[in-house]
């Protein structure tokens, strides 16, 4: 079978007449000899092809076999599901042979079929005798069988073939005669050439992928997923899906649903809310990824952003301070009027906002332990104590910011940026109650960026308070300047209330309190029982306030120490609460003087209105509130002669004294006679109506709402010309003030440095709870510059 299969490709035989034989006989003996020797090599031709063919047969079962077997095993080593390329070179082989040979080699087994039964019927052809009248030279093509031969002997080697054929690229000089399984094969090998190489690349983009992931990780805060992207487009979507007819709870669990598929661990900072849903949860990580990135919400210092457009012909106000009923301060109680009088023009829409105190820091503050668990219920407080005291309904809103008191300032200091707290479309005029004290330490929005108009009102002459203190003359120089600093960078316009005030930049002198018109009442009816033949007053002095040294304590004990005996027989009632009260009442007792302590209440209590003359030594106060009320009743008053008492001294009522000598004279004068009644127009310049005029007047405000109310669209037109003007030399100075007081304060080391209250840069978790606030990572993404 060997030798038959390495025969040359074709060979002929001739026959011819004339030569060699002679002779009919021996034409017919030979004829005989070549039919003889044709049968024979036709039988040996056919069963060489049988057993070719055989061999064949067995070939491609044999091979149908190894296939198969090679599929089922890769069927079964392949995890399912296949990952073609990140799953390795050997699957991906598999996958190739079972999606590309497989079928090439079905489609070659029918071809080959076909080709076989033709090749056979040409051989079988071509051994056919012609005939007697045959051409004279018979020729066998025996081409079919080499091909056949070569095709056997090229599946025997196939694989040695398809070795050289794909890593040499050598191709068949006759690419006519190549076999199809050949050329397919060949193809196929450098396929999976390219794509080894395309699996090296995607093996090195799978490494960067993975160290793009464990830079990811090595992250504090994690960047947003997907899911969380669109849980947050599910959220703000809200309203839309609401008109297709999708419920907000249906939207608030399908925002649950895509954000609890994360596992983020969320800083310390955001754990502040206990009972944090889903959805405040996402706030915290989008706010805590935005304060990683650097983002600024704010367009900073130097572009003032756009402010509040008057968009029809009603203006708002904020009236921000420093104290809140029941604490019965200045700073809680003429704020609250002002709003209260404000809020009666028909220009404007009126705000005050207050600090809230958590009840550890009010059962310190607010008199006879009273504490509010809510600021709801402070509010029907405040409202109700206003009520009592007013001749028509209050029409302002009352809004709370964080606040946190300090034992060592006996002050309330902001916790966190206290411009927040009044919306954006709100932020129009703003009035600053202590201007000064609300921004030593306020590291937020610039006012005077936030709002178009800000008016400071300065209660308190902070200077003499320091002094006071240990190294107070270095402490007064410091804060003498911060003022200046706070001041001339966070207001337009600045009033105080007297002389005895610091100089502040941008300010004016100017008395912009009234009284309390109960009072005025009180003074009204005591006039009318006078007139009528009653006594007026049954009792003799007294004193109220606060009950700490600053307030006047300590000039009214030296007072009556150094004149006892001048002044036998004298006794005076003194009514206060406060962190001195008992070392006040302690010296008085150790100095045997004819003090009788009470605790503090109201100016306005019953008890207090037999008495006929109010003492008032200090000199610490700017504008001290019961000194107008006192006279507003129709009592003398006596006080020092000082700045804070320049606008009383126009009232025949006022006695005031230079010296501890004329003290003594004053005071024996108006215990010998009765006061003067007040004329109409006393009792109207101590009025809130008057109050409010001046404060119109004088801060602009009249110009602000009456020349700048402009019509919609008029407005911006305003805004955007002063965004855009060249900014003169003032202004710039004043920007760069406002700069530098925010970097300064927006470091904790420096803040507490000089005195301020640990953690009030931000409100604090017990503000959350109280406030239902959200932590201010999300209030106030990033504190930027």
């Amino acid at each position: 079978m060997e030798a038959r299969a390495s025969r040359p490709p074709s060979f002929s035989v001739s026959v011819g007449g004339g030569g060699g034989f002679g002779g009919a006989r021996g034409d017919d003996s030979a004829f005989s000899f070549l039919s003889k020797g044709w049968r024979e090599v036709r039988d040996s031709a056919t069963a060489d092809l049988r057993l070719m063919r055989a061999r064949a047969d067995s070939l491609r079962t044999l091979a149908d076999r190894e296939l198969e077997h090679l599929l089922a095993s890769a069927s079964a080593s392949a995890p399912p599901p296949p990952q073609p390329l990140a799953a390795g070179a050997p699957i991906a082989e598999l996958e190739f042979v079972r999606t590309r040979i497989q079928p090439k080699i079905s489609e070659l087994r029918r071809r080959y079929a076909s080709q076989e039964r033709e090749l056979g019927r040409r051989v079988l052809e071509g051994w056919a005798p012609r005939g007697a009248g045959g051409p004279a030279r018979a020729r066998v093509d025996l081409s079919g069988i080499t091909a056949i031969r070569n095709a056997i002997v090229s599946e025997a080697g196939v694989g040695e073939r398809w070795r050289r054929a794909a890593w040499s690229g050598e191709a068949e000089a006759d690419e006519g005669k190549e076999w199809e399984v050949v050329r397919m094969i060949r193809d196929g090998i450098k396929e999976f050439e390219r794509r080894s190489q395309t699996s090296e690349i995607f093996e090195g983009l799978r490494s960067t992928g993975e160290f793009v992931e464990k830079f990811k990780s090595s992250l504090e805060v994690p960047p947003l997923d997907v899911t969380e992207i669109l849980a947050n487009l599910v959220r703000q979507s809200e309203p839309f899906l609401d008109q297709l007819g999708i419920r907000k709870d249906q939207c608030d669990r399908l925002v649950e649903a895509l954000y609890r598929k994360q596992n983020h661990s969320l800083s310390e900072d955001t754990s502040l809310l206990e009972n944090a849903n889903s959805s405040d949860e996402l706030d915290l990580r989008i706010a805590s990824v935005l304060q990683s990135t650097g983002y600024r919400a704010d367009d900073g210092f130097w572009s003032e952003p756009a402010k509040y457009e008057v968009s029809d012909n009603k203006r708002h106000v904020a009236i921000v301070t420093t104290a809140s009923l029941p604490w019965m301060t200045g700073t809680a109680v003429n704020p609250l009027f002002r709003a209260a009088y404000l809020a009666k023009g028909t220009k404007q829409d009126v705000t005050l906002v207050v600090p809230w105190l958590c009840k550890s820091d009010q059962e310190l503050v607010y008199p006879n332990s009273m504490t509010f668990s809510s600021p709801e219920e402070q509010e029907t407080y405040i409202r109700n104590w206003l009520e009592e005291r007013l001749g028509f309904e209050s029409n302002f809103k009352i809004s709370f910011y964080p606040g946190k008191f300090s034992k060592e300032r006996r002050s309330i200091i902001p916790a966190g940026d206290t411009s927040q707290f009044i919306p954006s479309r709100e932020a129009d005029i703003a009035i600053l109650e202590e201007p000064e004290h609300l921004n030593w330490y306020h590291h937020g929005k610039r006012w005077t960026d936030k709002f178009n108009h800000v008016v400071g009102v300065v209660h308190t002459n902070y200077l003499e308070y320091i002094k006071r203190e240990k190294n107070g003359a270095f402490q007064a120089f410091l804060v003498k300047h911060i003022n200046n600093w706070v001041t001339r960078a966070y207001c337009d316009k600045v009033l105080r209330l007297s002389a005895a005030t610091q100089d502040l930049p941008k300010s004016i002198v100017c008395n912009v309190h009234g009284v309390n018109p109960k009072f005025l009442k009180i003074g009204e009816k005591i006039t009318a029982d006078r007139e009528s033949g009653e006594p007026s007053f049954s009792k003799g002095a007294y004193f109220l306030g606060k009950m700490v040294w600053a307030k006047g304590y300590r000039e009214l004990i030296d007072l009556m120490a150094k004149h006892k005996s001048d002044l036998e027989g004298f006794k005076l009632d003194v009514y206060g609460s406060g962190e001195d009260s008992q070392e006040v009442q302690s010296t008085a007792r150790k100095l045997d003087l004819s003090l009788n302590f009470f605790k503090g209440r109201d100016h306005a209590d019953n008890s207090l209105h037999g008495y006929k003359v109010f003492i008032n030594p200090s000199i610490s106060d700017v504008l001290c509130t019961a000194t107008a009320e006192a006279l507003a009743m129709g009592k003398f008053v006596i006080c020092a002669e000082h700045p804070s008492n320049e606008f009383f001294m126009s009232f025949p009522n006022c006695l005031t004294y230079k010296t501890s000598e004329e003290f003594v004279v004053r005071v024996k004068e108006a215990m010998d006679r009765e006061p003067q009644p007040l004329t109409p127009e006393q009792r109207y310049n101590l009025s809130w109506e008057a109050a409010t005029e001046r404060f119109m007047e004088y801060s602009d405000l009249d110009k602000v709402l009456n020349n700048e109310v402009v019509q919609s669209g008029q407005a911006g037109t305003r805004n955007k010309m002063r965004r855009t003007s060249q900014p003169n030399l003032s202004d710039i100075m004043d920007g760069g003030l406002a700069l530098a007081h925010r970097c300064l304060t927006g470091s904790e080391v420096l803040r507490l440095a000089t005195g301020a209250i640990p953690g009030t840069r931000d409100y604090d978790k017990q503000h959350c709870v109280d406030m239902g606030l959200l932590p201010p990572q999300v209030q106030q993404p990033v504190y930027g510059w």
